[in-house]
């Protein structure tokens, strides 16, 4: 058995250590206007449901200003809220109205690129010599002509795209409309620190951080070695090792510029994107944890769901984060499958009681809480253009609409959704859920509000319990006034796990309806795909 002792005690307090995030992609939330799109004025209208829910804070992708090639991810103006959504008048409404239910509101950031639509772009692609061409990223042909060197787009094909007028290459990690930022230049990084001010002045308790790790490129540009490990099924990007357009060591002092910003502010959370190994993504933490708050940590995206990875997932974080650093966990959001849609309904409940039961903060994807799996997107509904681009990679069946009731587009819109909603919408919504003792929705209800109930949860230790059997996942969560002992079954067999002797426990939660307040001595049974919370009494 082994001890992580609950670190920095004295700021267990803090919002964003205690708290846990709920991730809105403001598109599929709640249509208010009748265009069948998600905006903010749908949002401000389900806070009621976001506070019910228990969450502490409500993180919301991007509504910026956009001609929405990326679906808001190219940003036309960092300080404008796109029609689409509505107005800055109704985003100052949903932070008060947040604000007074008691929910923080985290802003999506992304500072990597904008649109090409951009005015700074307009501007620095109109010559050479303008003062703003330093604010991207632009390079000479090489010498035999093309591309400067082999690194491509994450969305397929190069990240090069030729500009007639002024003979150059501009840079773009992701689609040709998005031309990466150059974070180098002392004017762009400072403007950009407005942009996070601007946001800051009108009540932002935080943001997330837009593919943090891509924020700085190599200063000569040179290729990315082979891959040796790409597989053809794998999405392009993959061929070459993204050593040299990403994950560079100057990044650390851009994101120590953004850190400054916000502590200005007072207790504000800074997040970042990282899609990177453990021992690489604990890095932004920073020298002296001068870097990001929370390096968001996707391994249980990646890591196979079964009882010893997700063990051994665990150990080794808790075993790489540096003094001080202070964990956290996410089981999907807009870019990857929904946890039960690689799972299946029933290990999803096991994968939420895992969530909010780790050491650290949970993020959770709206949807996930009533158990919302694939949705199939007919080929004429595709939106996403990484799948126009790439077919077989797409986001569009993790952004349908979120289902509120069994009426008419399932109580999300009064016309017909950008994306489908799922085949079972009528019953699998937040209506049908929420008064279903068994539902998947009131486990996760439940589980928000033990984290509250009790400290060790939220803010206690970690260990592992070591059961030899190989289909069960146990630890516990313990504090000075109290020591809980979760065990998870991912497996379909029932098991007698093995309690400490002369120890007597109390059932405080099943992932399966009933059992709680259930004594437990020498041993408890536990079900196929069930989890359960105990007490030590």
């Amino acid at each position: 058995m082994s001890d992580t002792e609950p670190r920095q005690r004295a700021d267990a307090s803090v919002w964003w250590k205690r708290g846990t995030v709920y991730q809105v992609y403001p598109r599929s939330f709640q249509d208010s206007d009748g265009n069948g799109v998600g905006d903010l004025r749908g949002i401000t209208r389900r806070l009621d449901y976001i506070a019910w829910l228990g969450v502490d804070a409500l993180w919301i992708s991007p509504i910026y200003t956009s001609p929405m090639a990326d679906y808001g991810y190219d940003v036309a103006d960092y300080c404008g809220i796109d029609p689409l959504f509505g107005t800055l008048e109704d985003f100052d409404e949903l932070v008060a109205e947040a604000h007074r239910r008691r929910l923080k509101v985290i802003l999506d950031f992304v500072p990597n690129h904008s649109s090409i639509e951009h005015p700074w772009f307009v501007e620095a692609r109109a010559s050479r010599h303008n003062p703003r061409r330093d604010w991207y990223v632009w390079r000479d042909p090489a010498p035999g002509g093309g591309p400067p060197n082999n690194w491509l787009s994450n969305f397929g094909g190069p990240a090069w795209s030729f500009d007639e007028a002024s003979g150059q290459y501009y840079y773009h990690a992701f689609l040709k409309e998005q031309p990466d930022l150059n974070w180098r230049n002392p004017e762009l990084r400072a403007a950009m620190h407005d942009v996070l001010r601007f946001w800051l002045e009108r009540g932002v308790d935080g943001f997330r951080v837009d593919v943090i790790w891509h924020l700085i490129k190599d200063e000569g540009f040179r290729d990315n070695p082979a891959n040796p490990a790409f597989l053809p099924h794998e999405p392009e990007i993959n061929r070459f090792a993204q050593v040299y357009s990403a994950d560079r060591p100057e990044v650390l002092d851009v994101i120590a510029g953004m850190r400054g910003v916000l502590d200005a502010y007072g207790e504000r959370v800074l997040i970042g994107e990282i899609y990177l190994p453990i021992e690489r993504l604990v890095s932004y933490y920073g020298p002296n944890l001068e870097g990001a708050d929370l390096p968001f940590n996707f391994q249980l995206i990646q890591t196979p769901w079964r009882a010893d990875a997700v063990a051994e997932l665990v150990e080794n974080y808790e075993a790489a984060l540096p003094p001080g650093g202070w964990p956290n966990w996410v089981l999907g959001n807009h870019d990857r499958p929904r946890i039960a849609a690689r799972i299946g309904e029933r290990q999803a409940r096991i994968a939420a009681m895992l969530l909010l039961t780790l050491r650290g903060t949970p993020t959770l994807y709206y949807g996930d809480e009533i158990g919302l799996g694939h949705v199939a997107i007919p080929p004429e509904r595709v939106r996403d253009p990484w799948e126009l681009n790439e077919p077989g990679h797409g986001r569009d069946p993790e952004r349908t609409p979120m289902q509120w009731d069994a009426g008419s587009q399932a109580g999300f819109s009064d016309v017909e959704p950008w994306l489908p909603l799922s085949e079972d919408a009528e019953t699998r919504n937040v209506d049908a859920l929420r008064d279903e003792p068994g539902s998947i929705l009131t486990l996760y209800r439940r589980l928000l509000g033990l984290r509250r109930e009790h400290d060790a949860l939220a803010v206690g230790g970690y260990r592992t319990v070591a059961l030899g059997l190989d289909e069960v996942f146990a630890y516990e969560r313990f504090d000075a006034s109290a020591t809980l002992r979760i065990v998870l079954n991912f497996g379909e067999e029932t098991h007698a796990v093995p309690l400490p002797d002369d120890s007597r426990w109390t059932v405080l939660l099943s992932s399966e309806a009933g059992r709680a307040g259930d004594p437990a001595a020498g041993s408890v049974s536990l079900g196929p795909a069930e989890g359960l919370i105990l007490i030590l009494r």
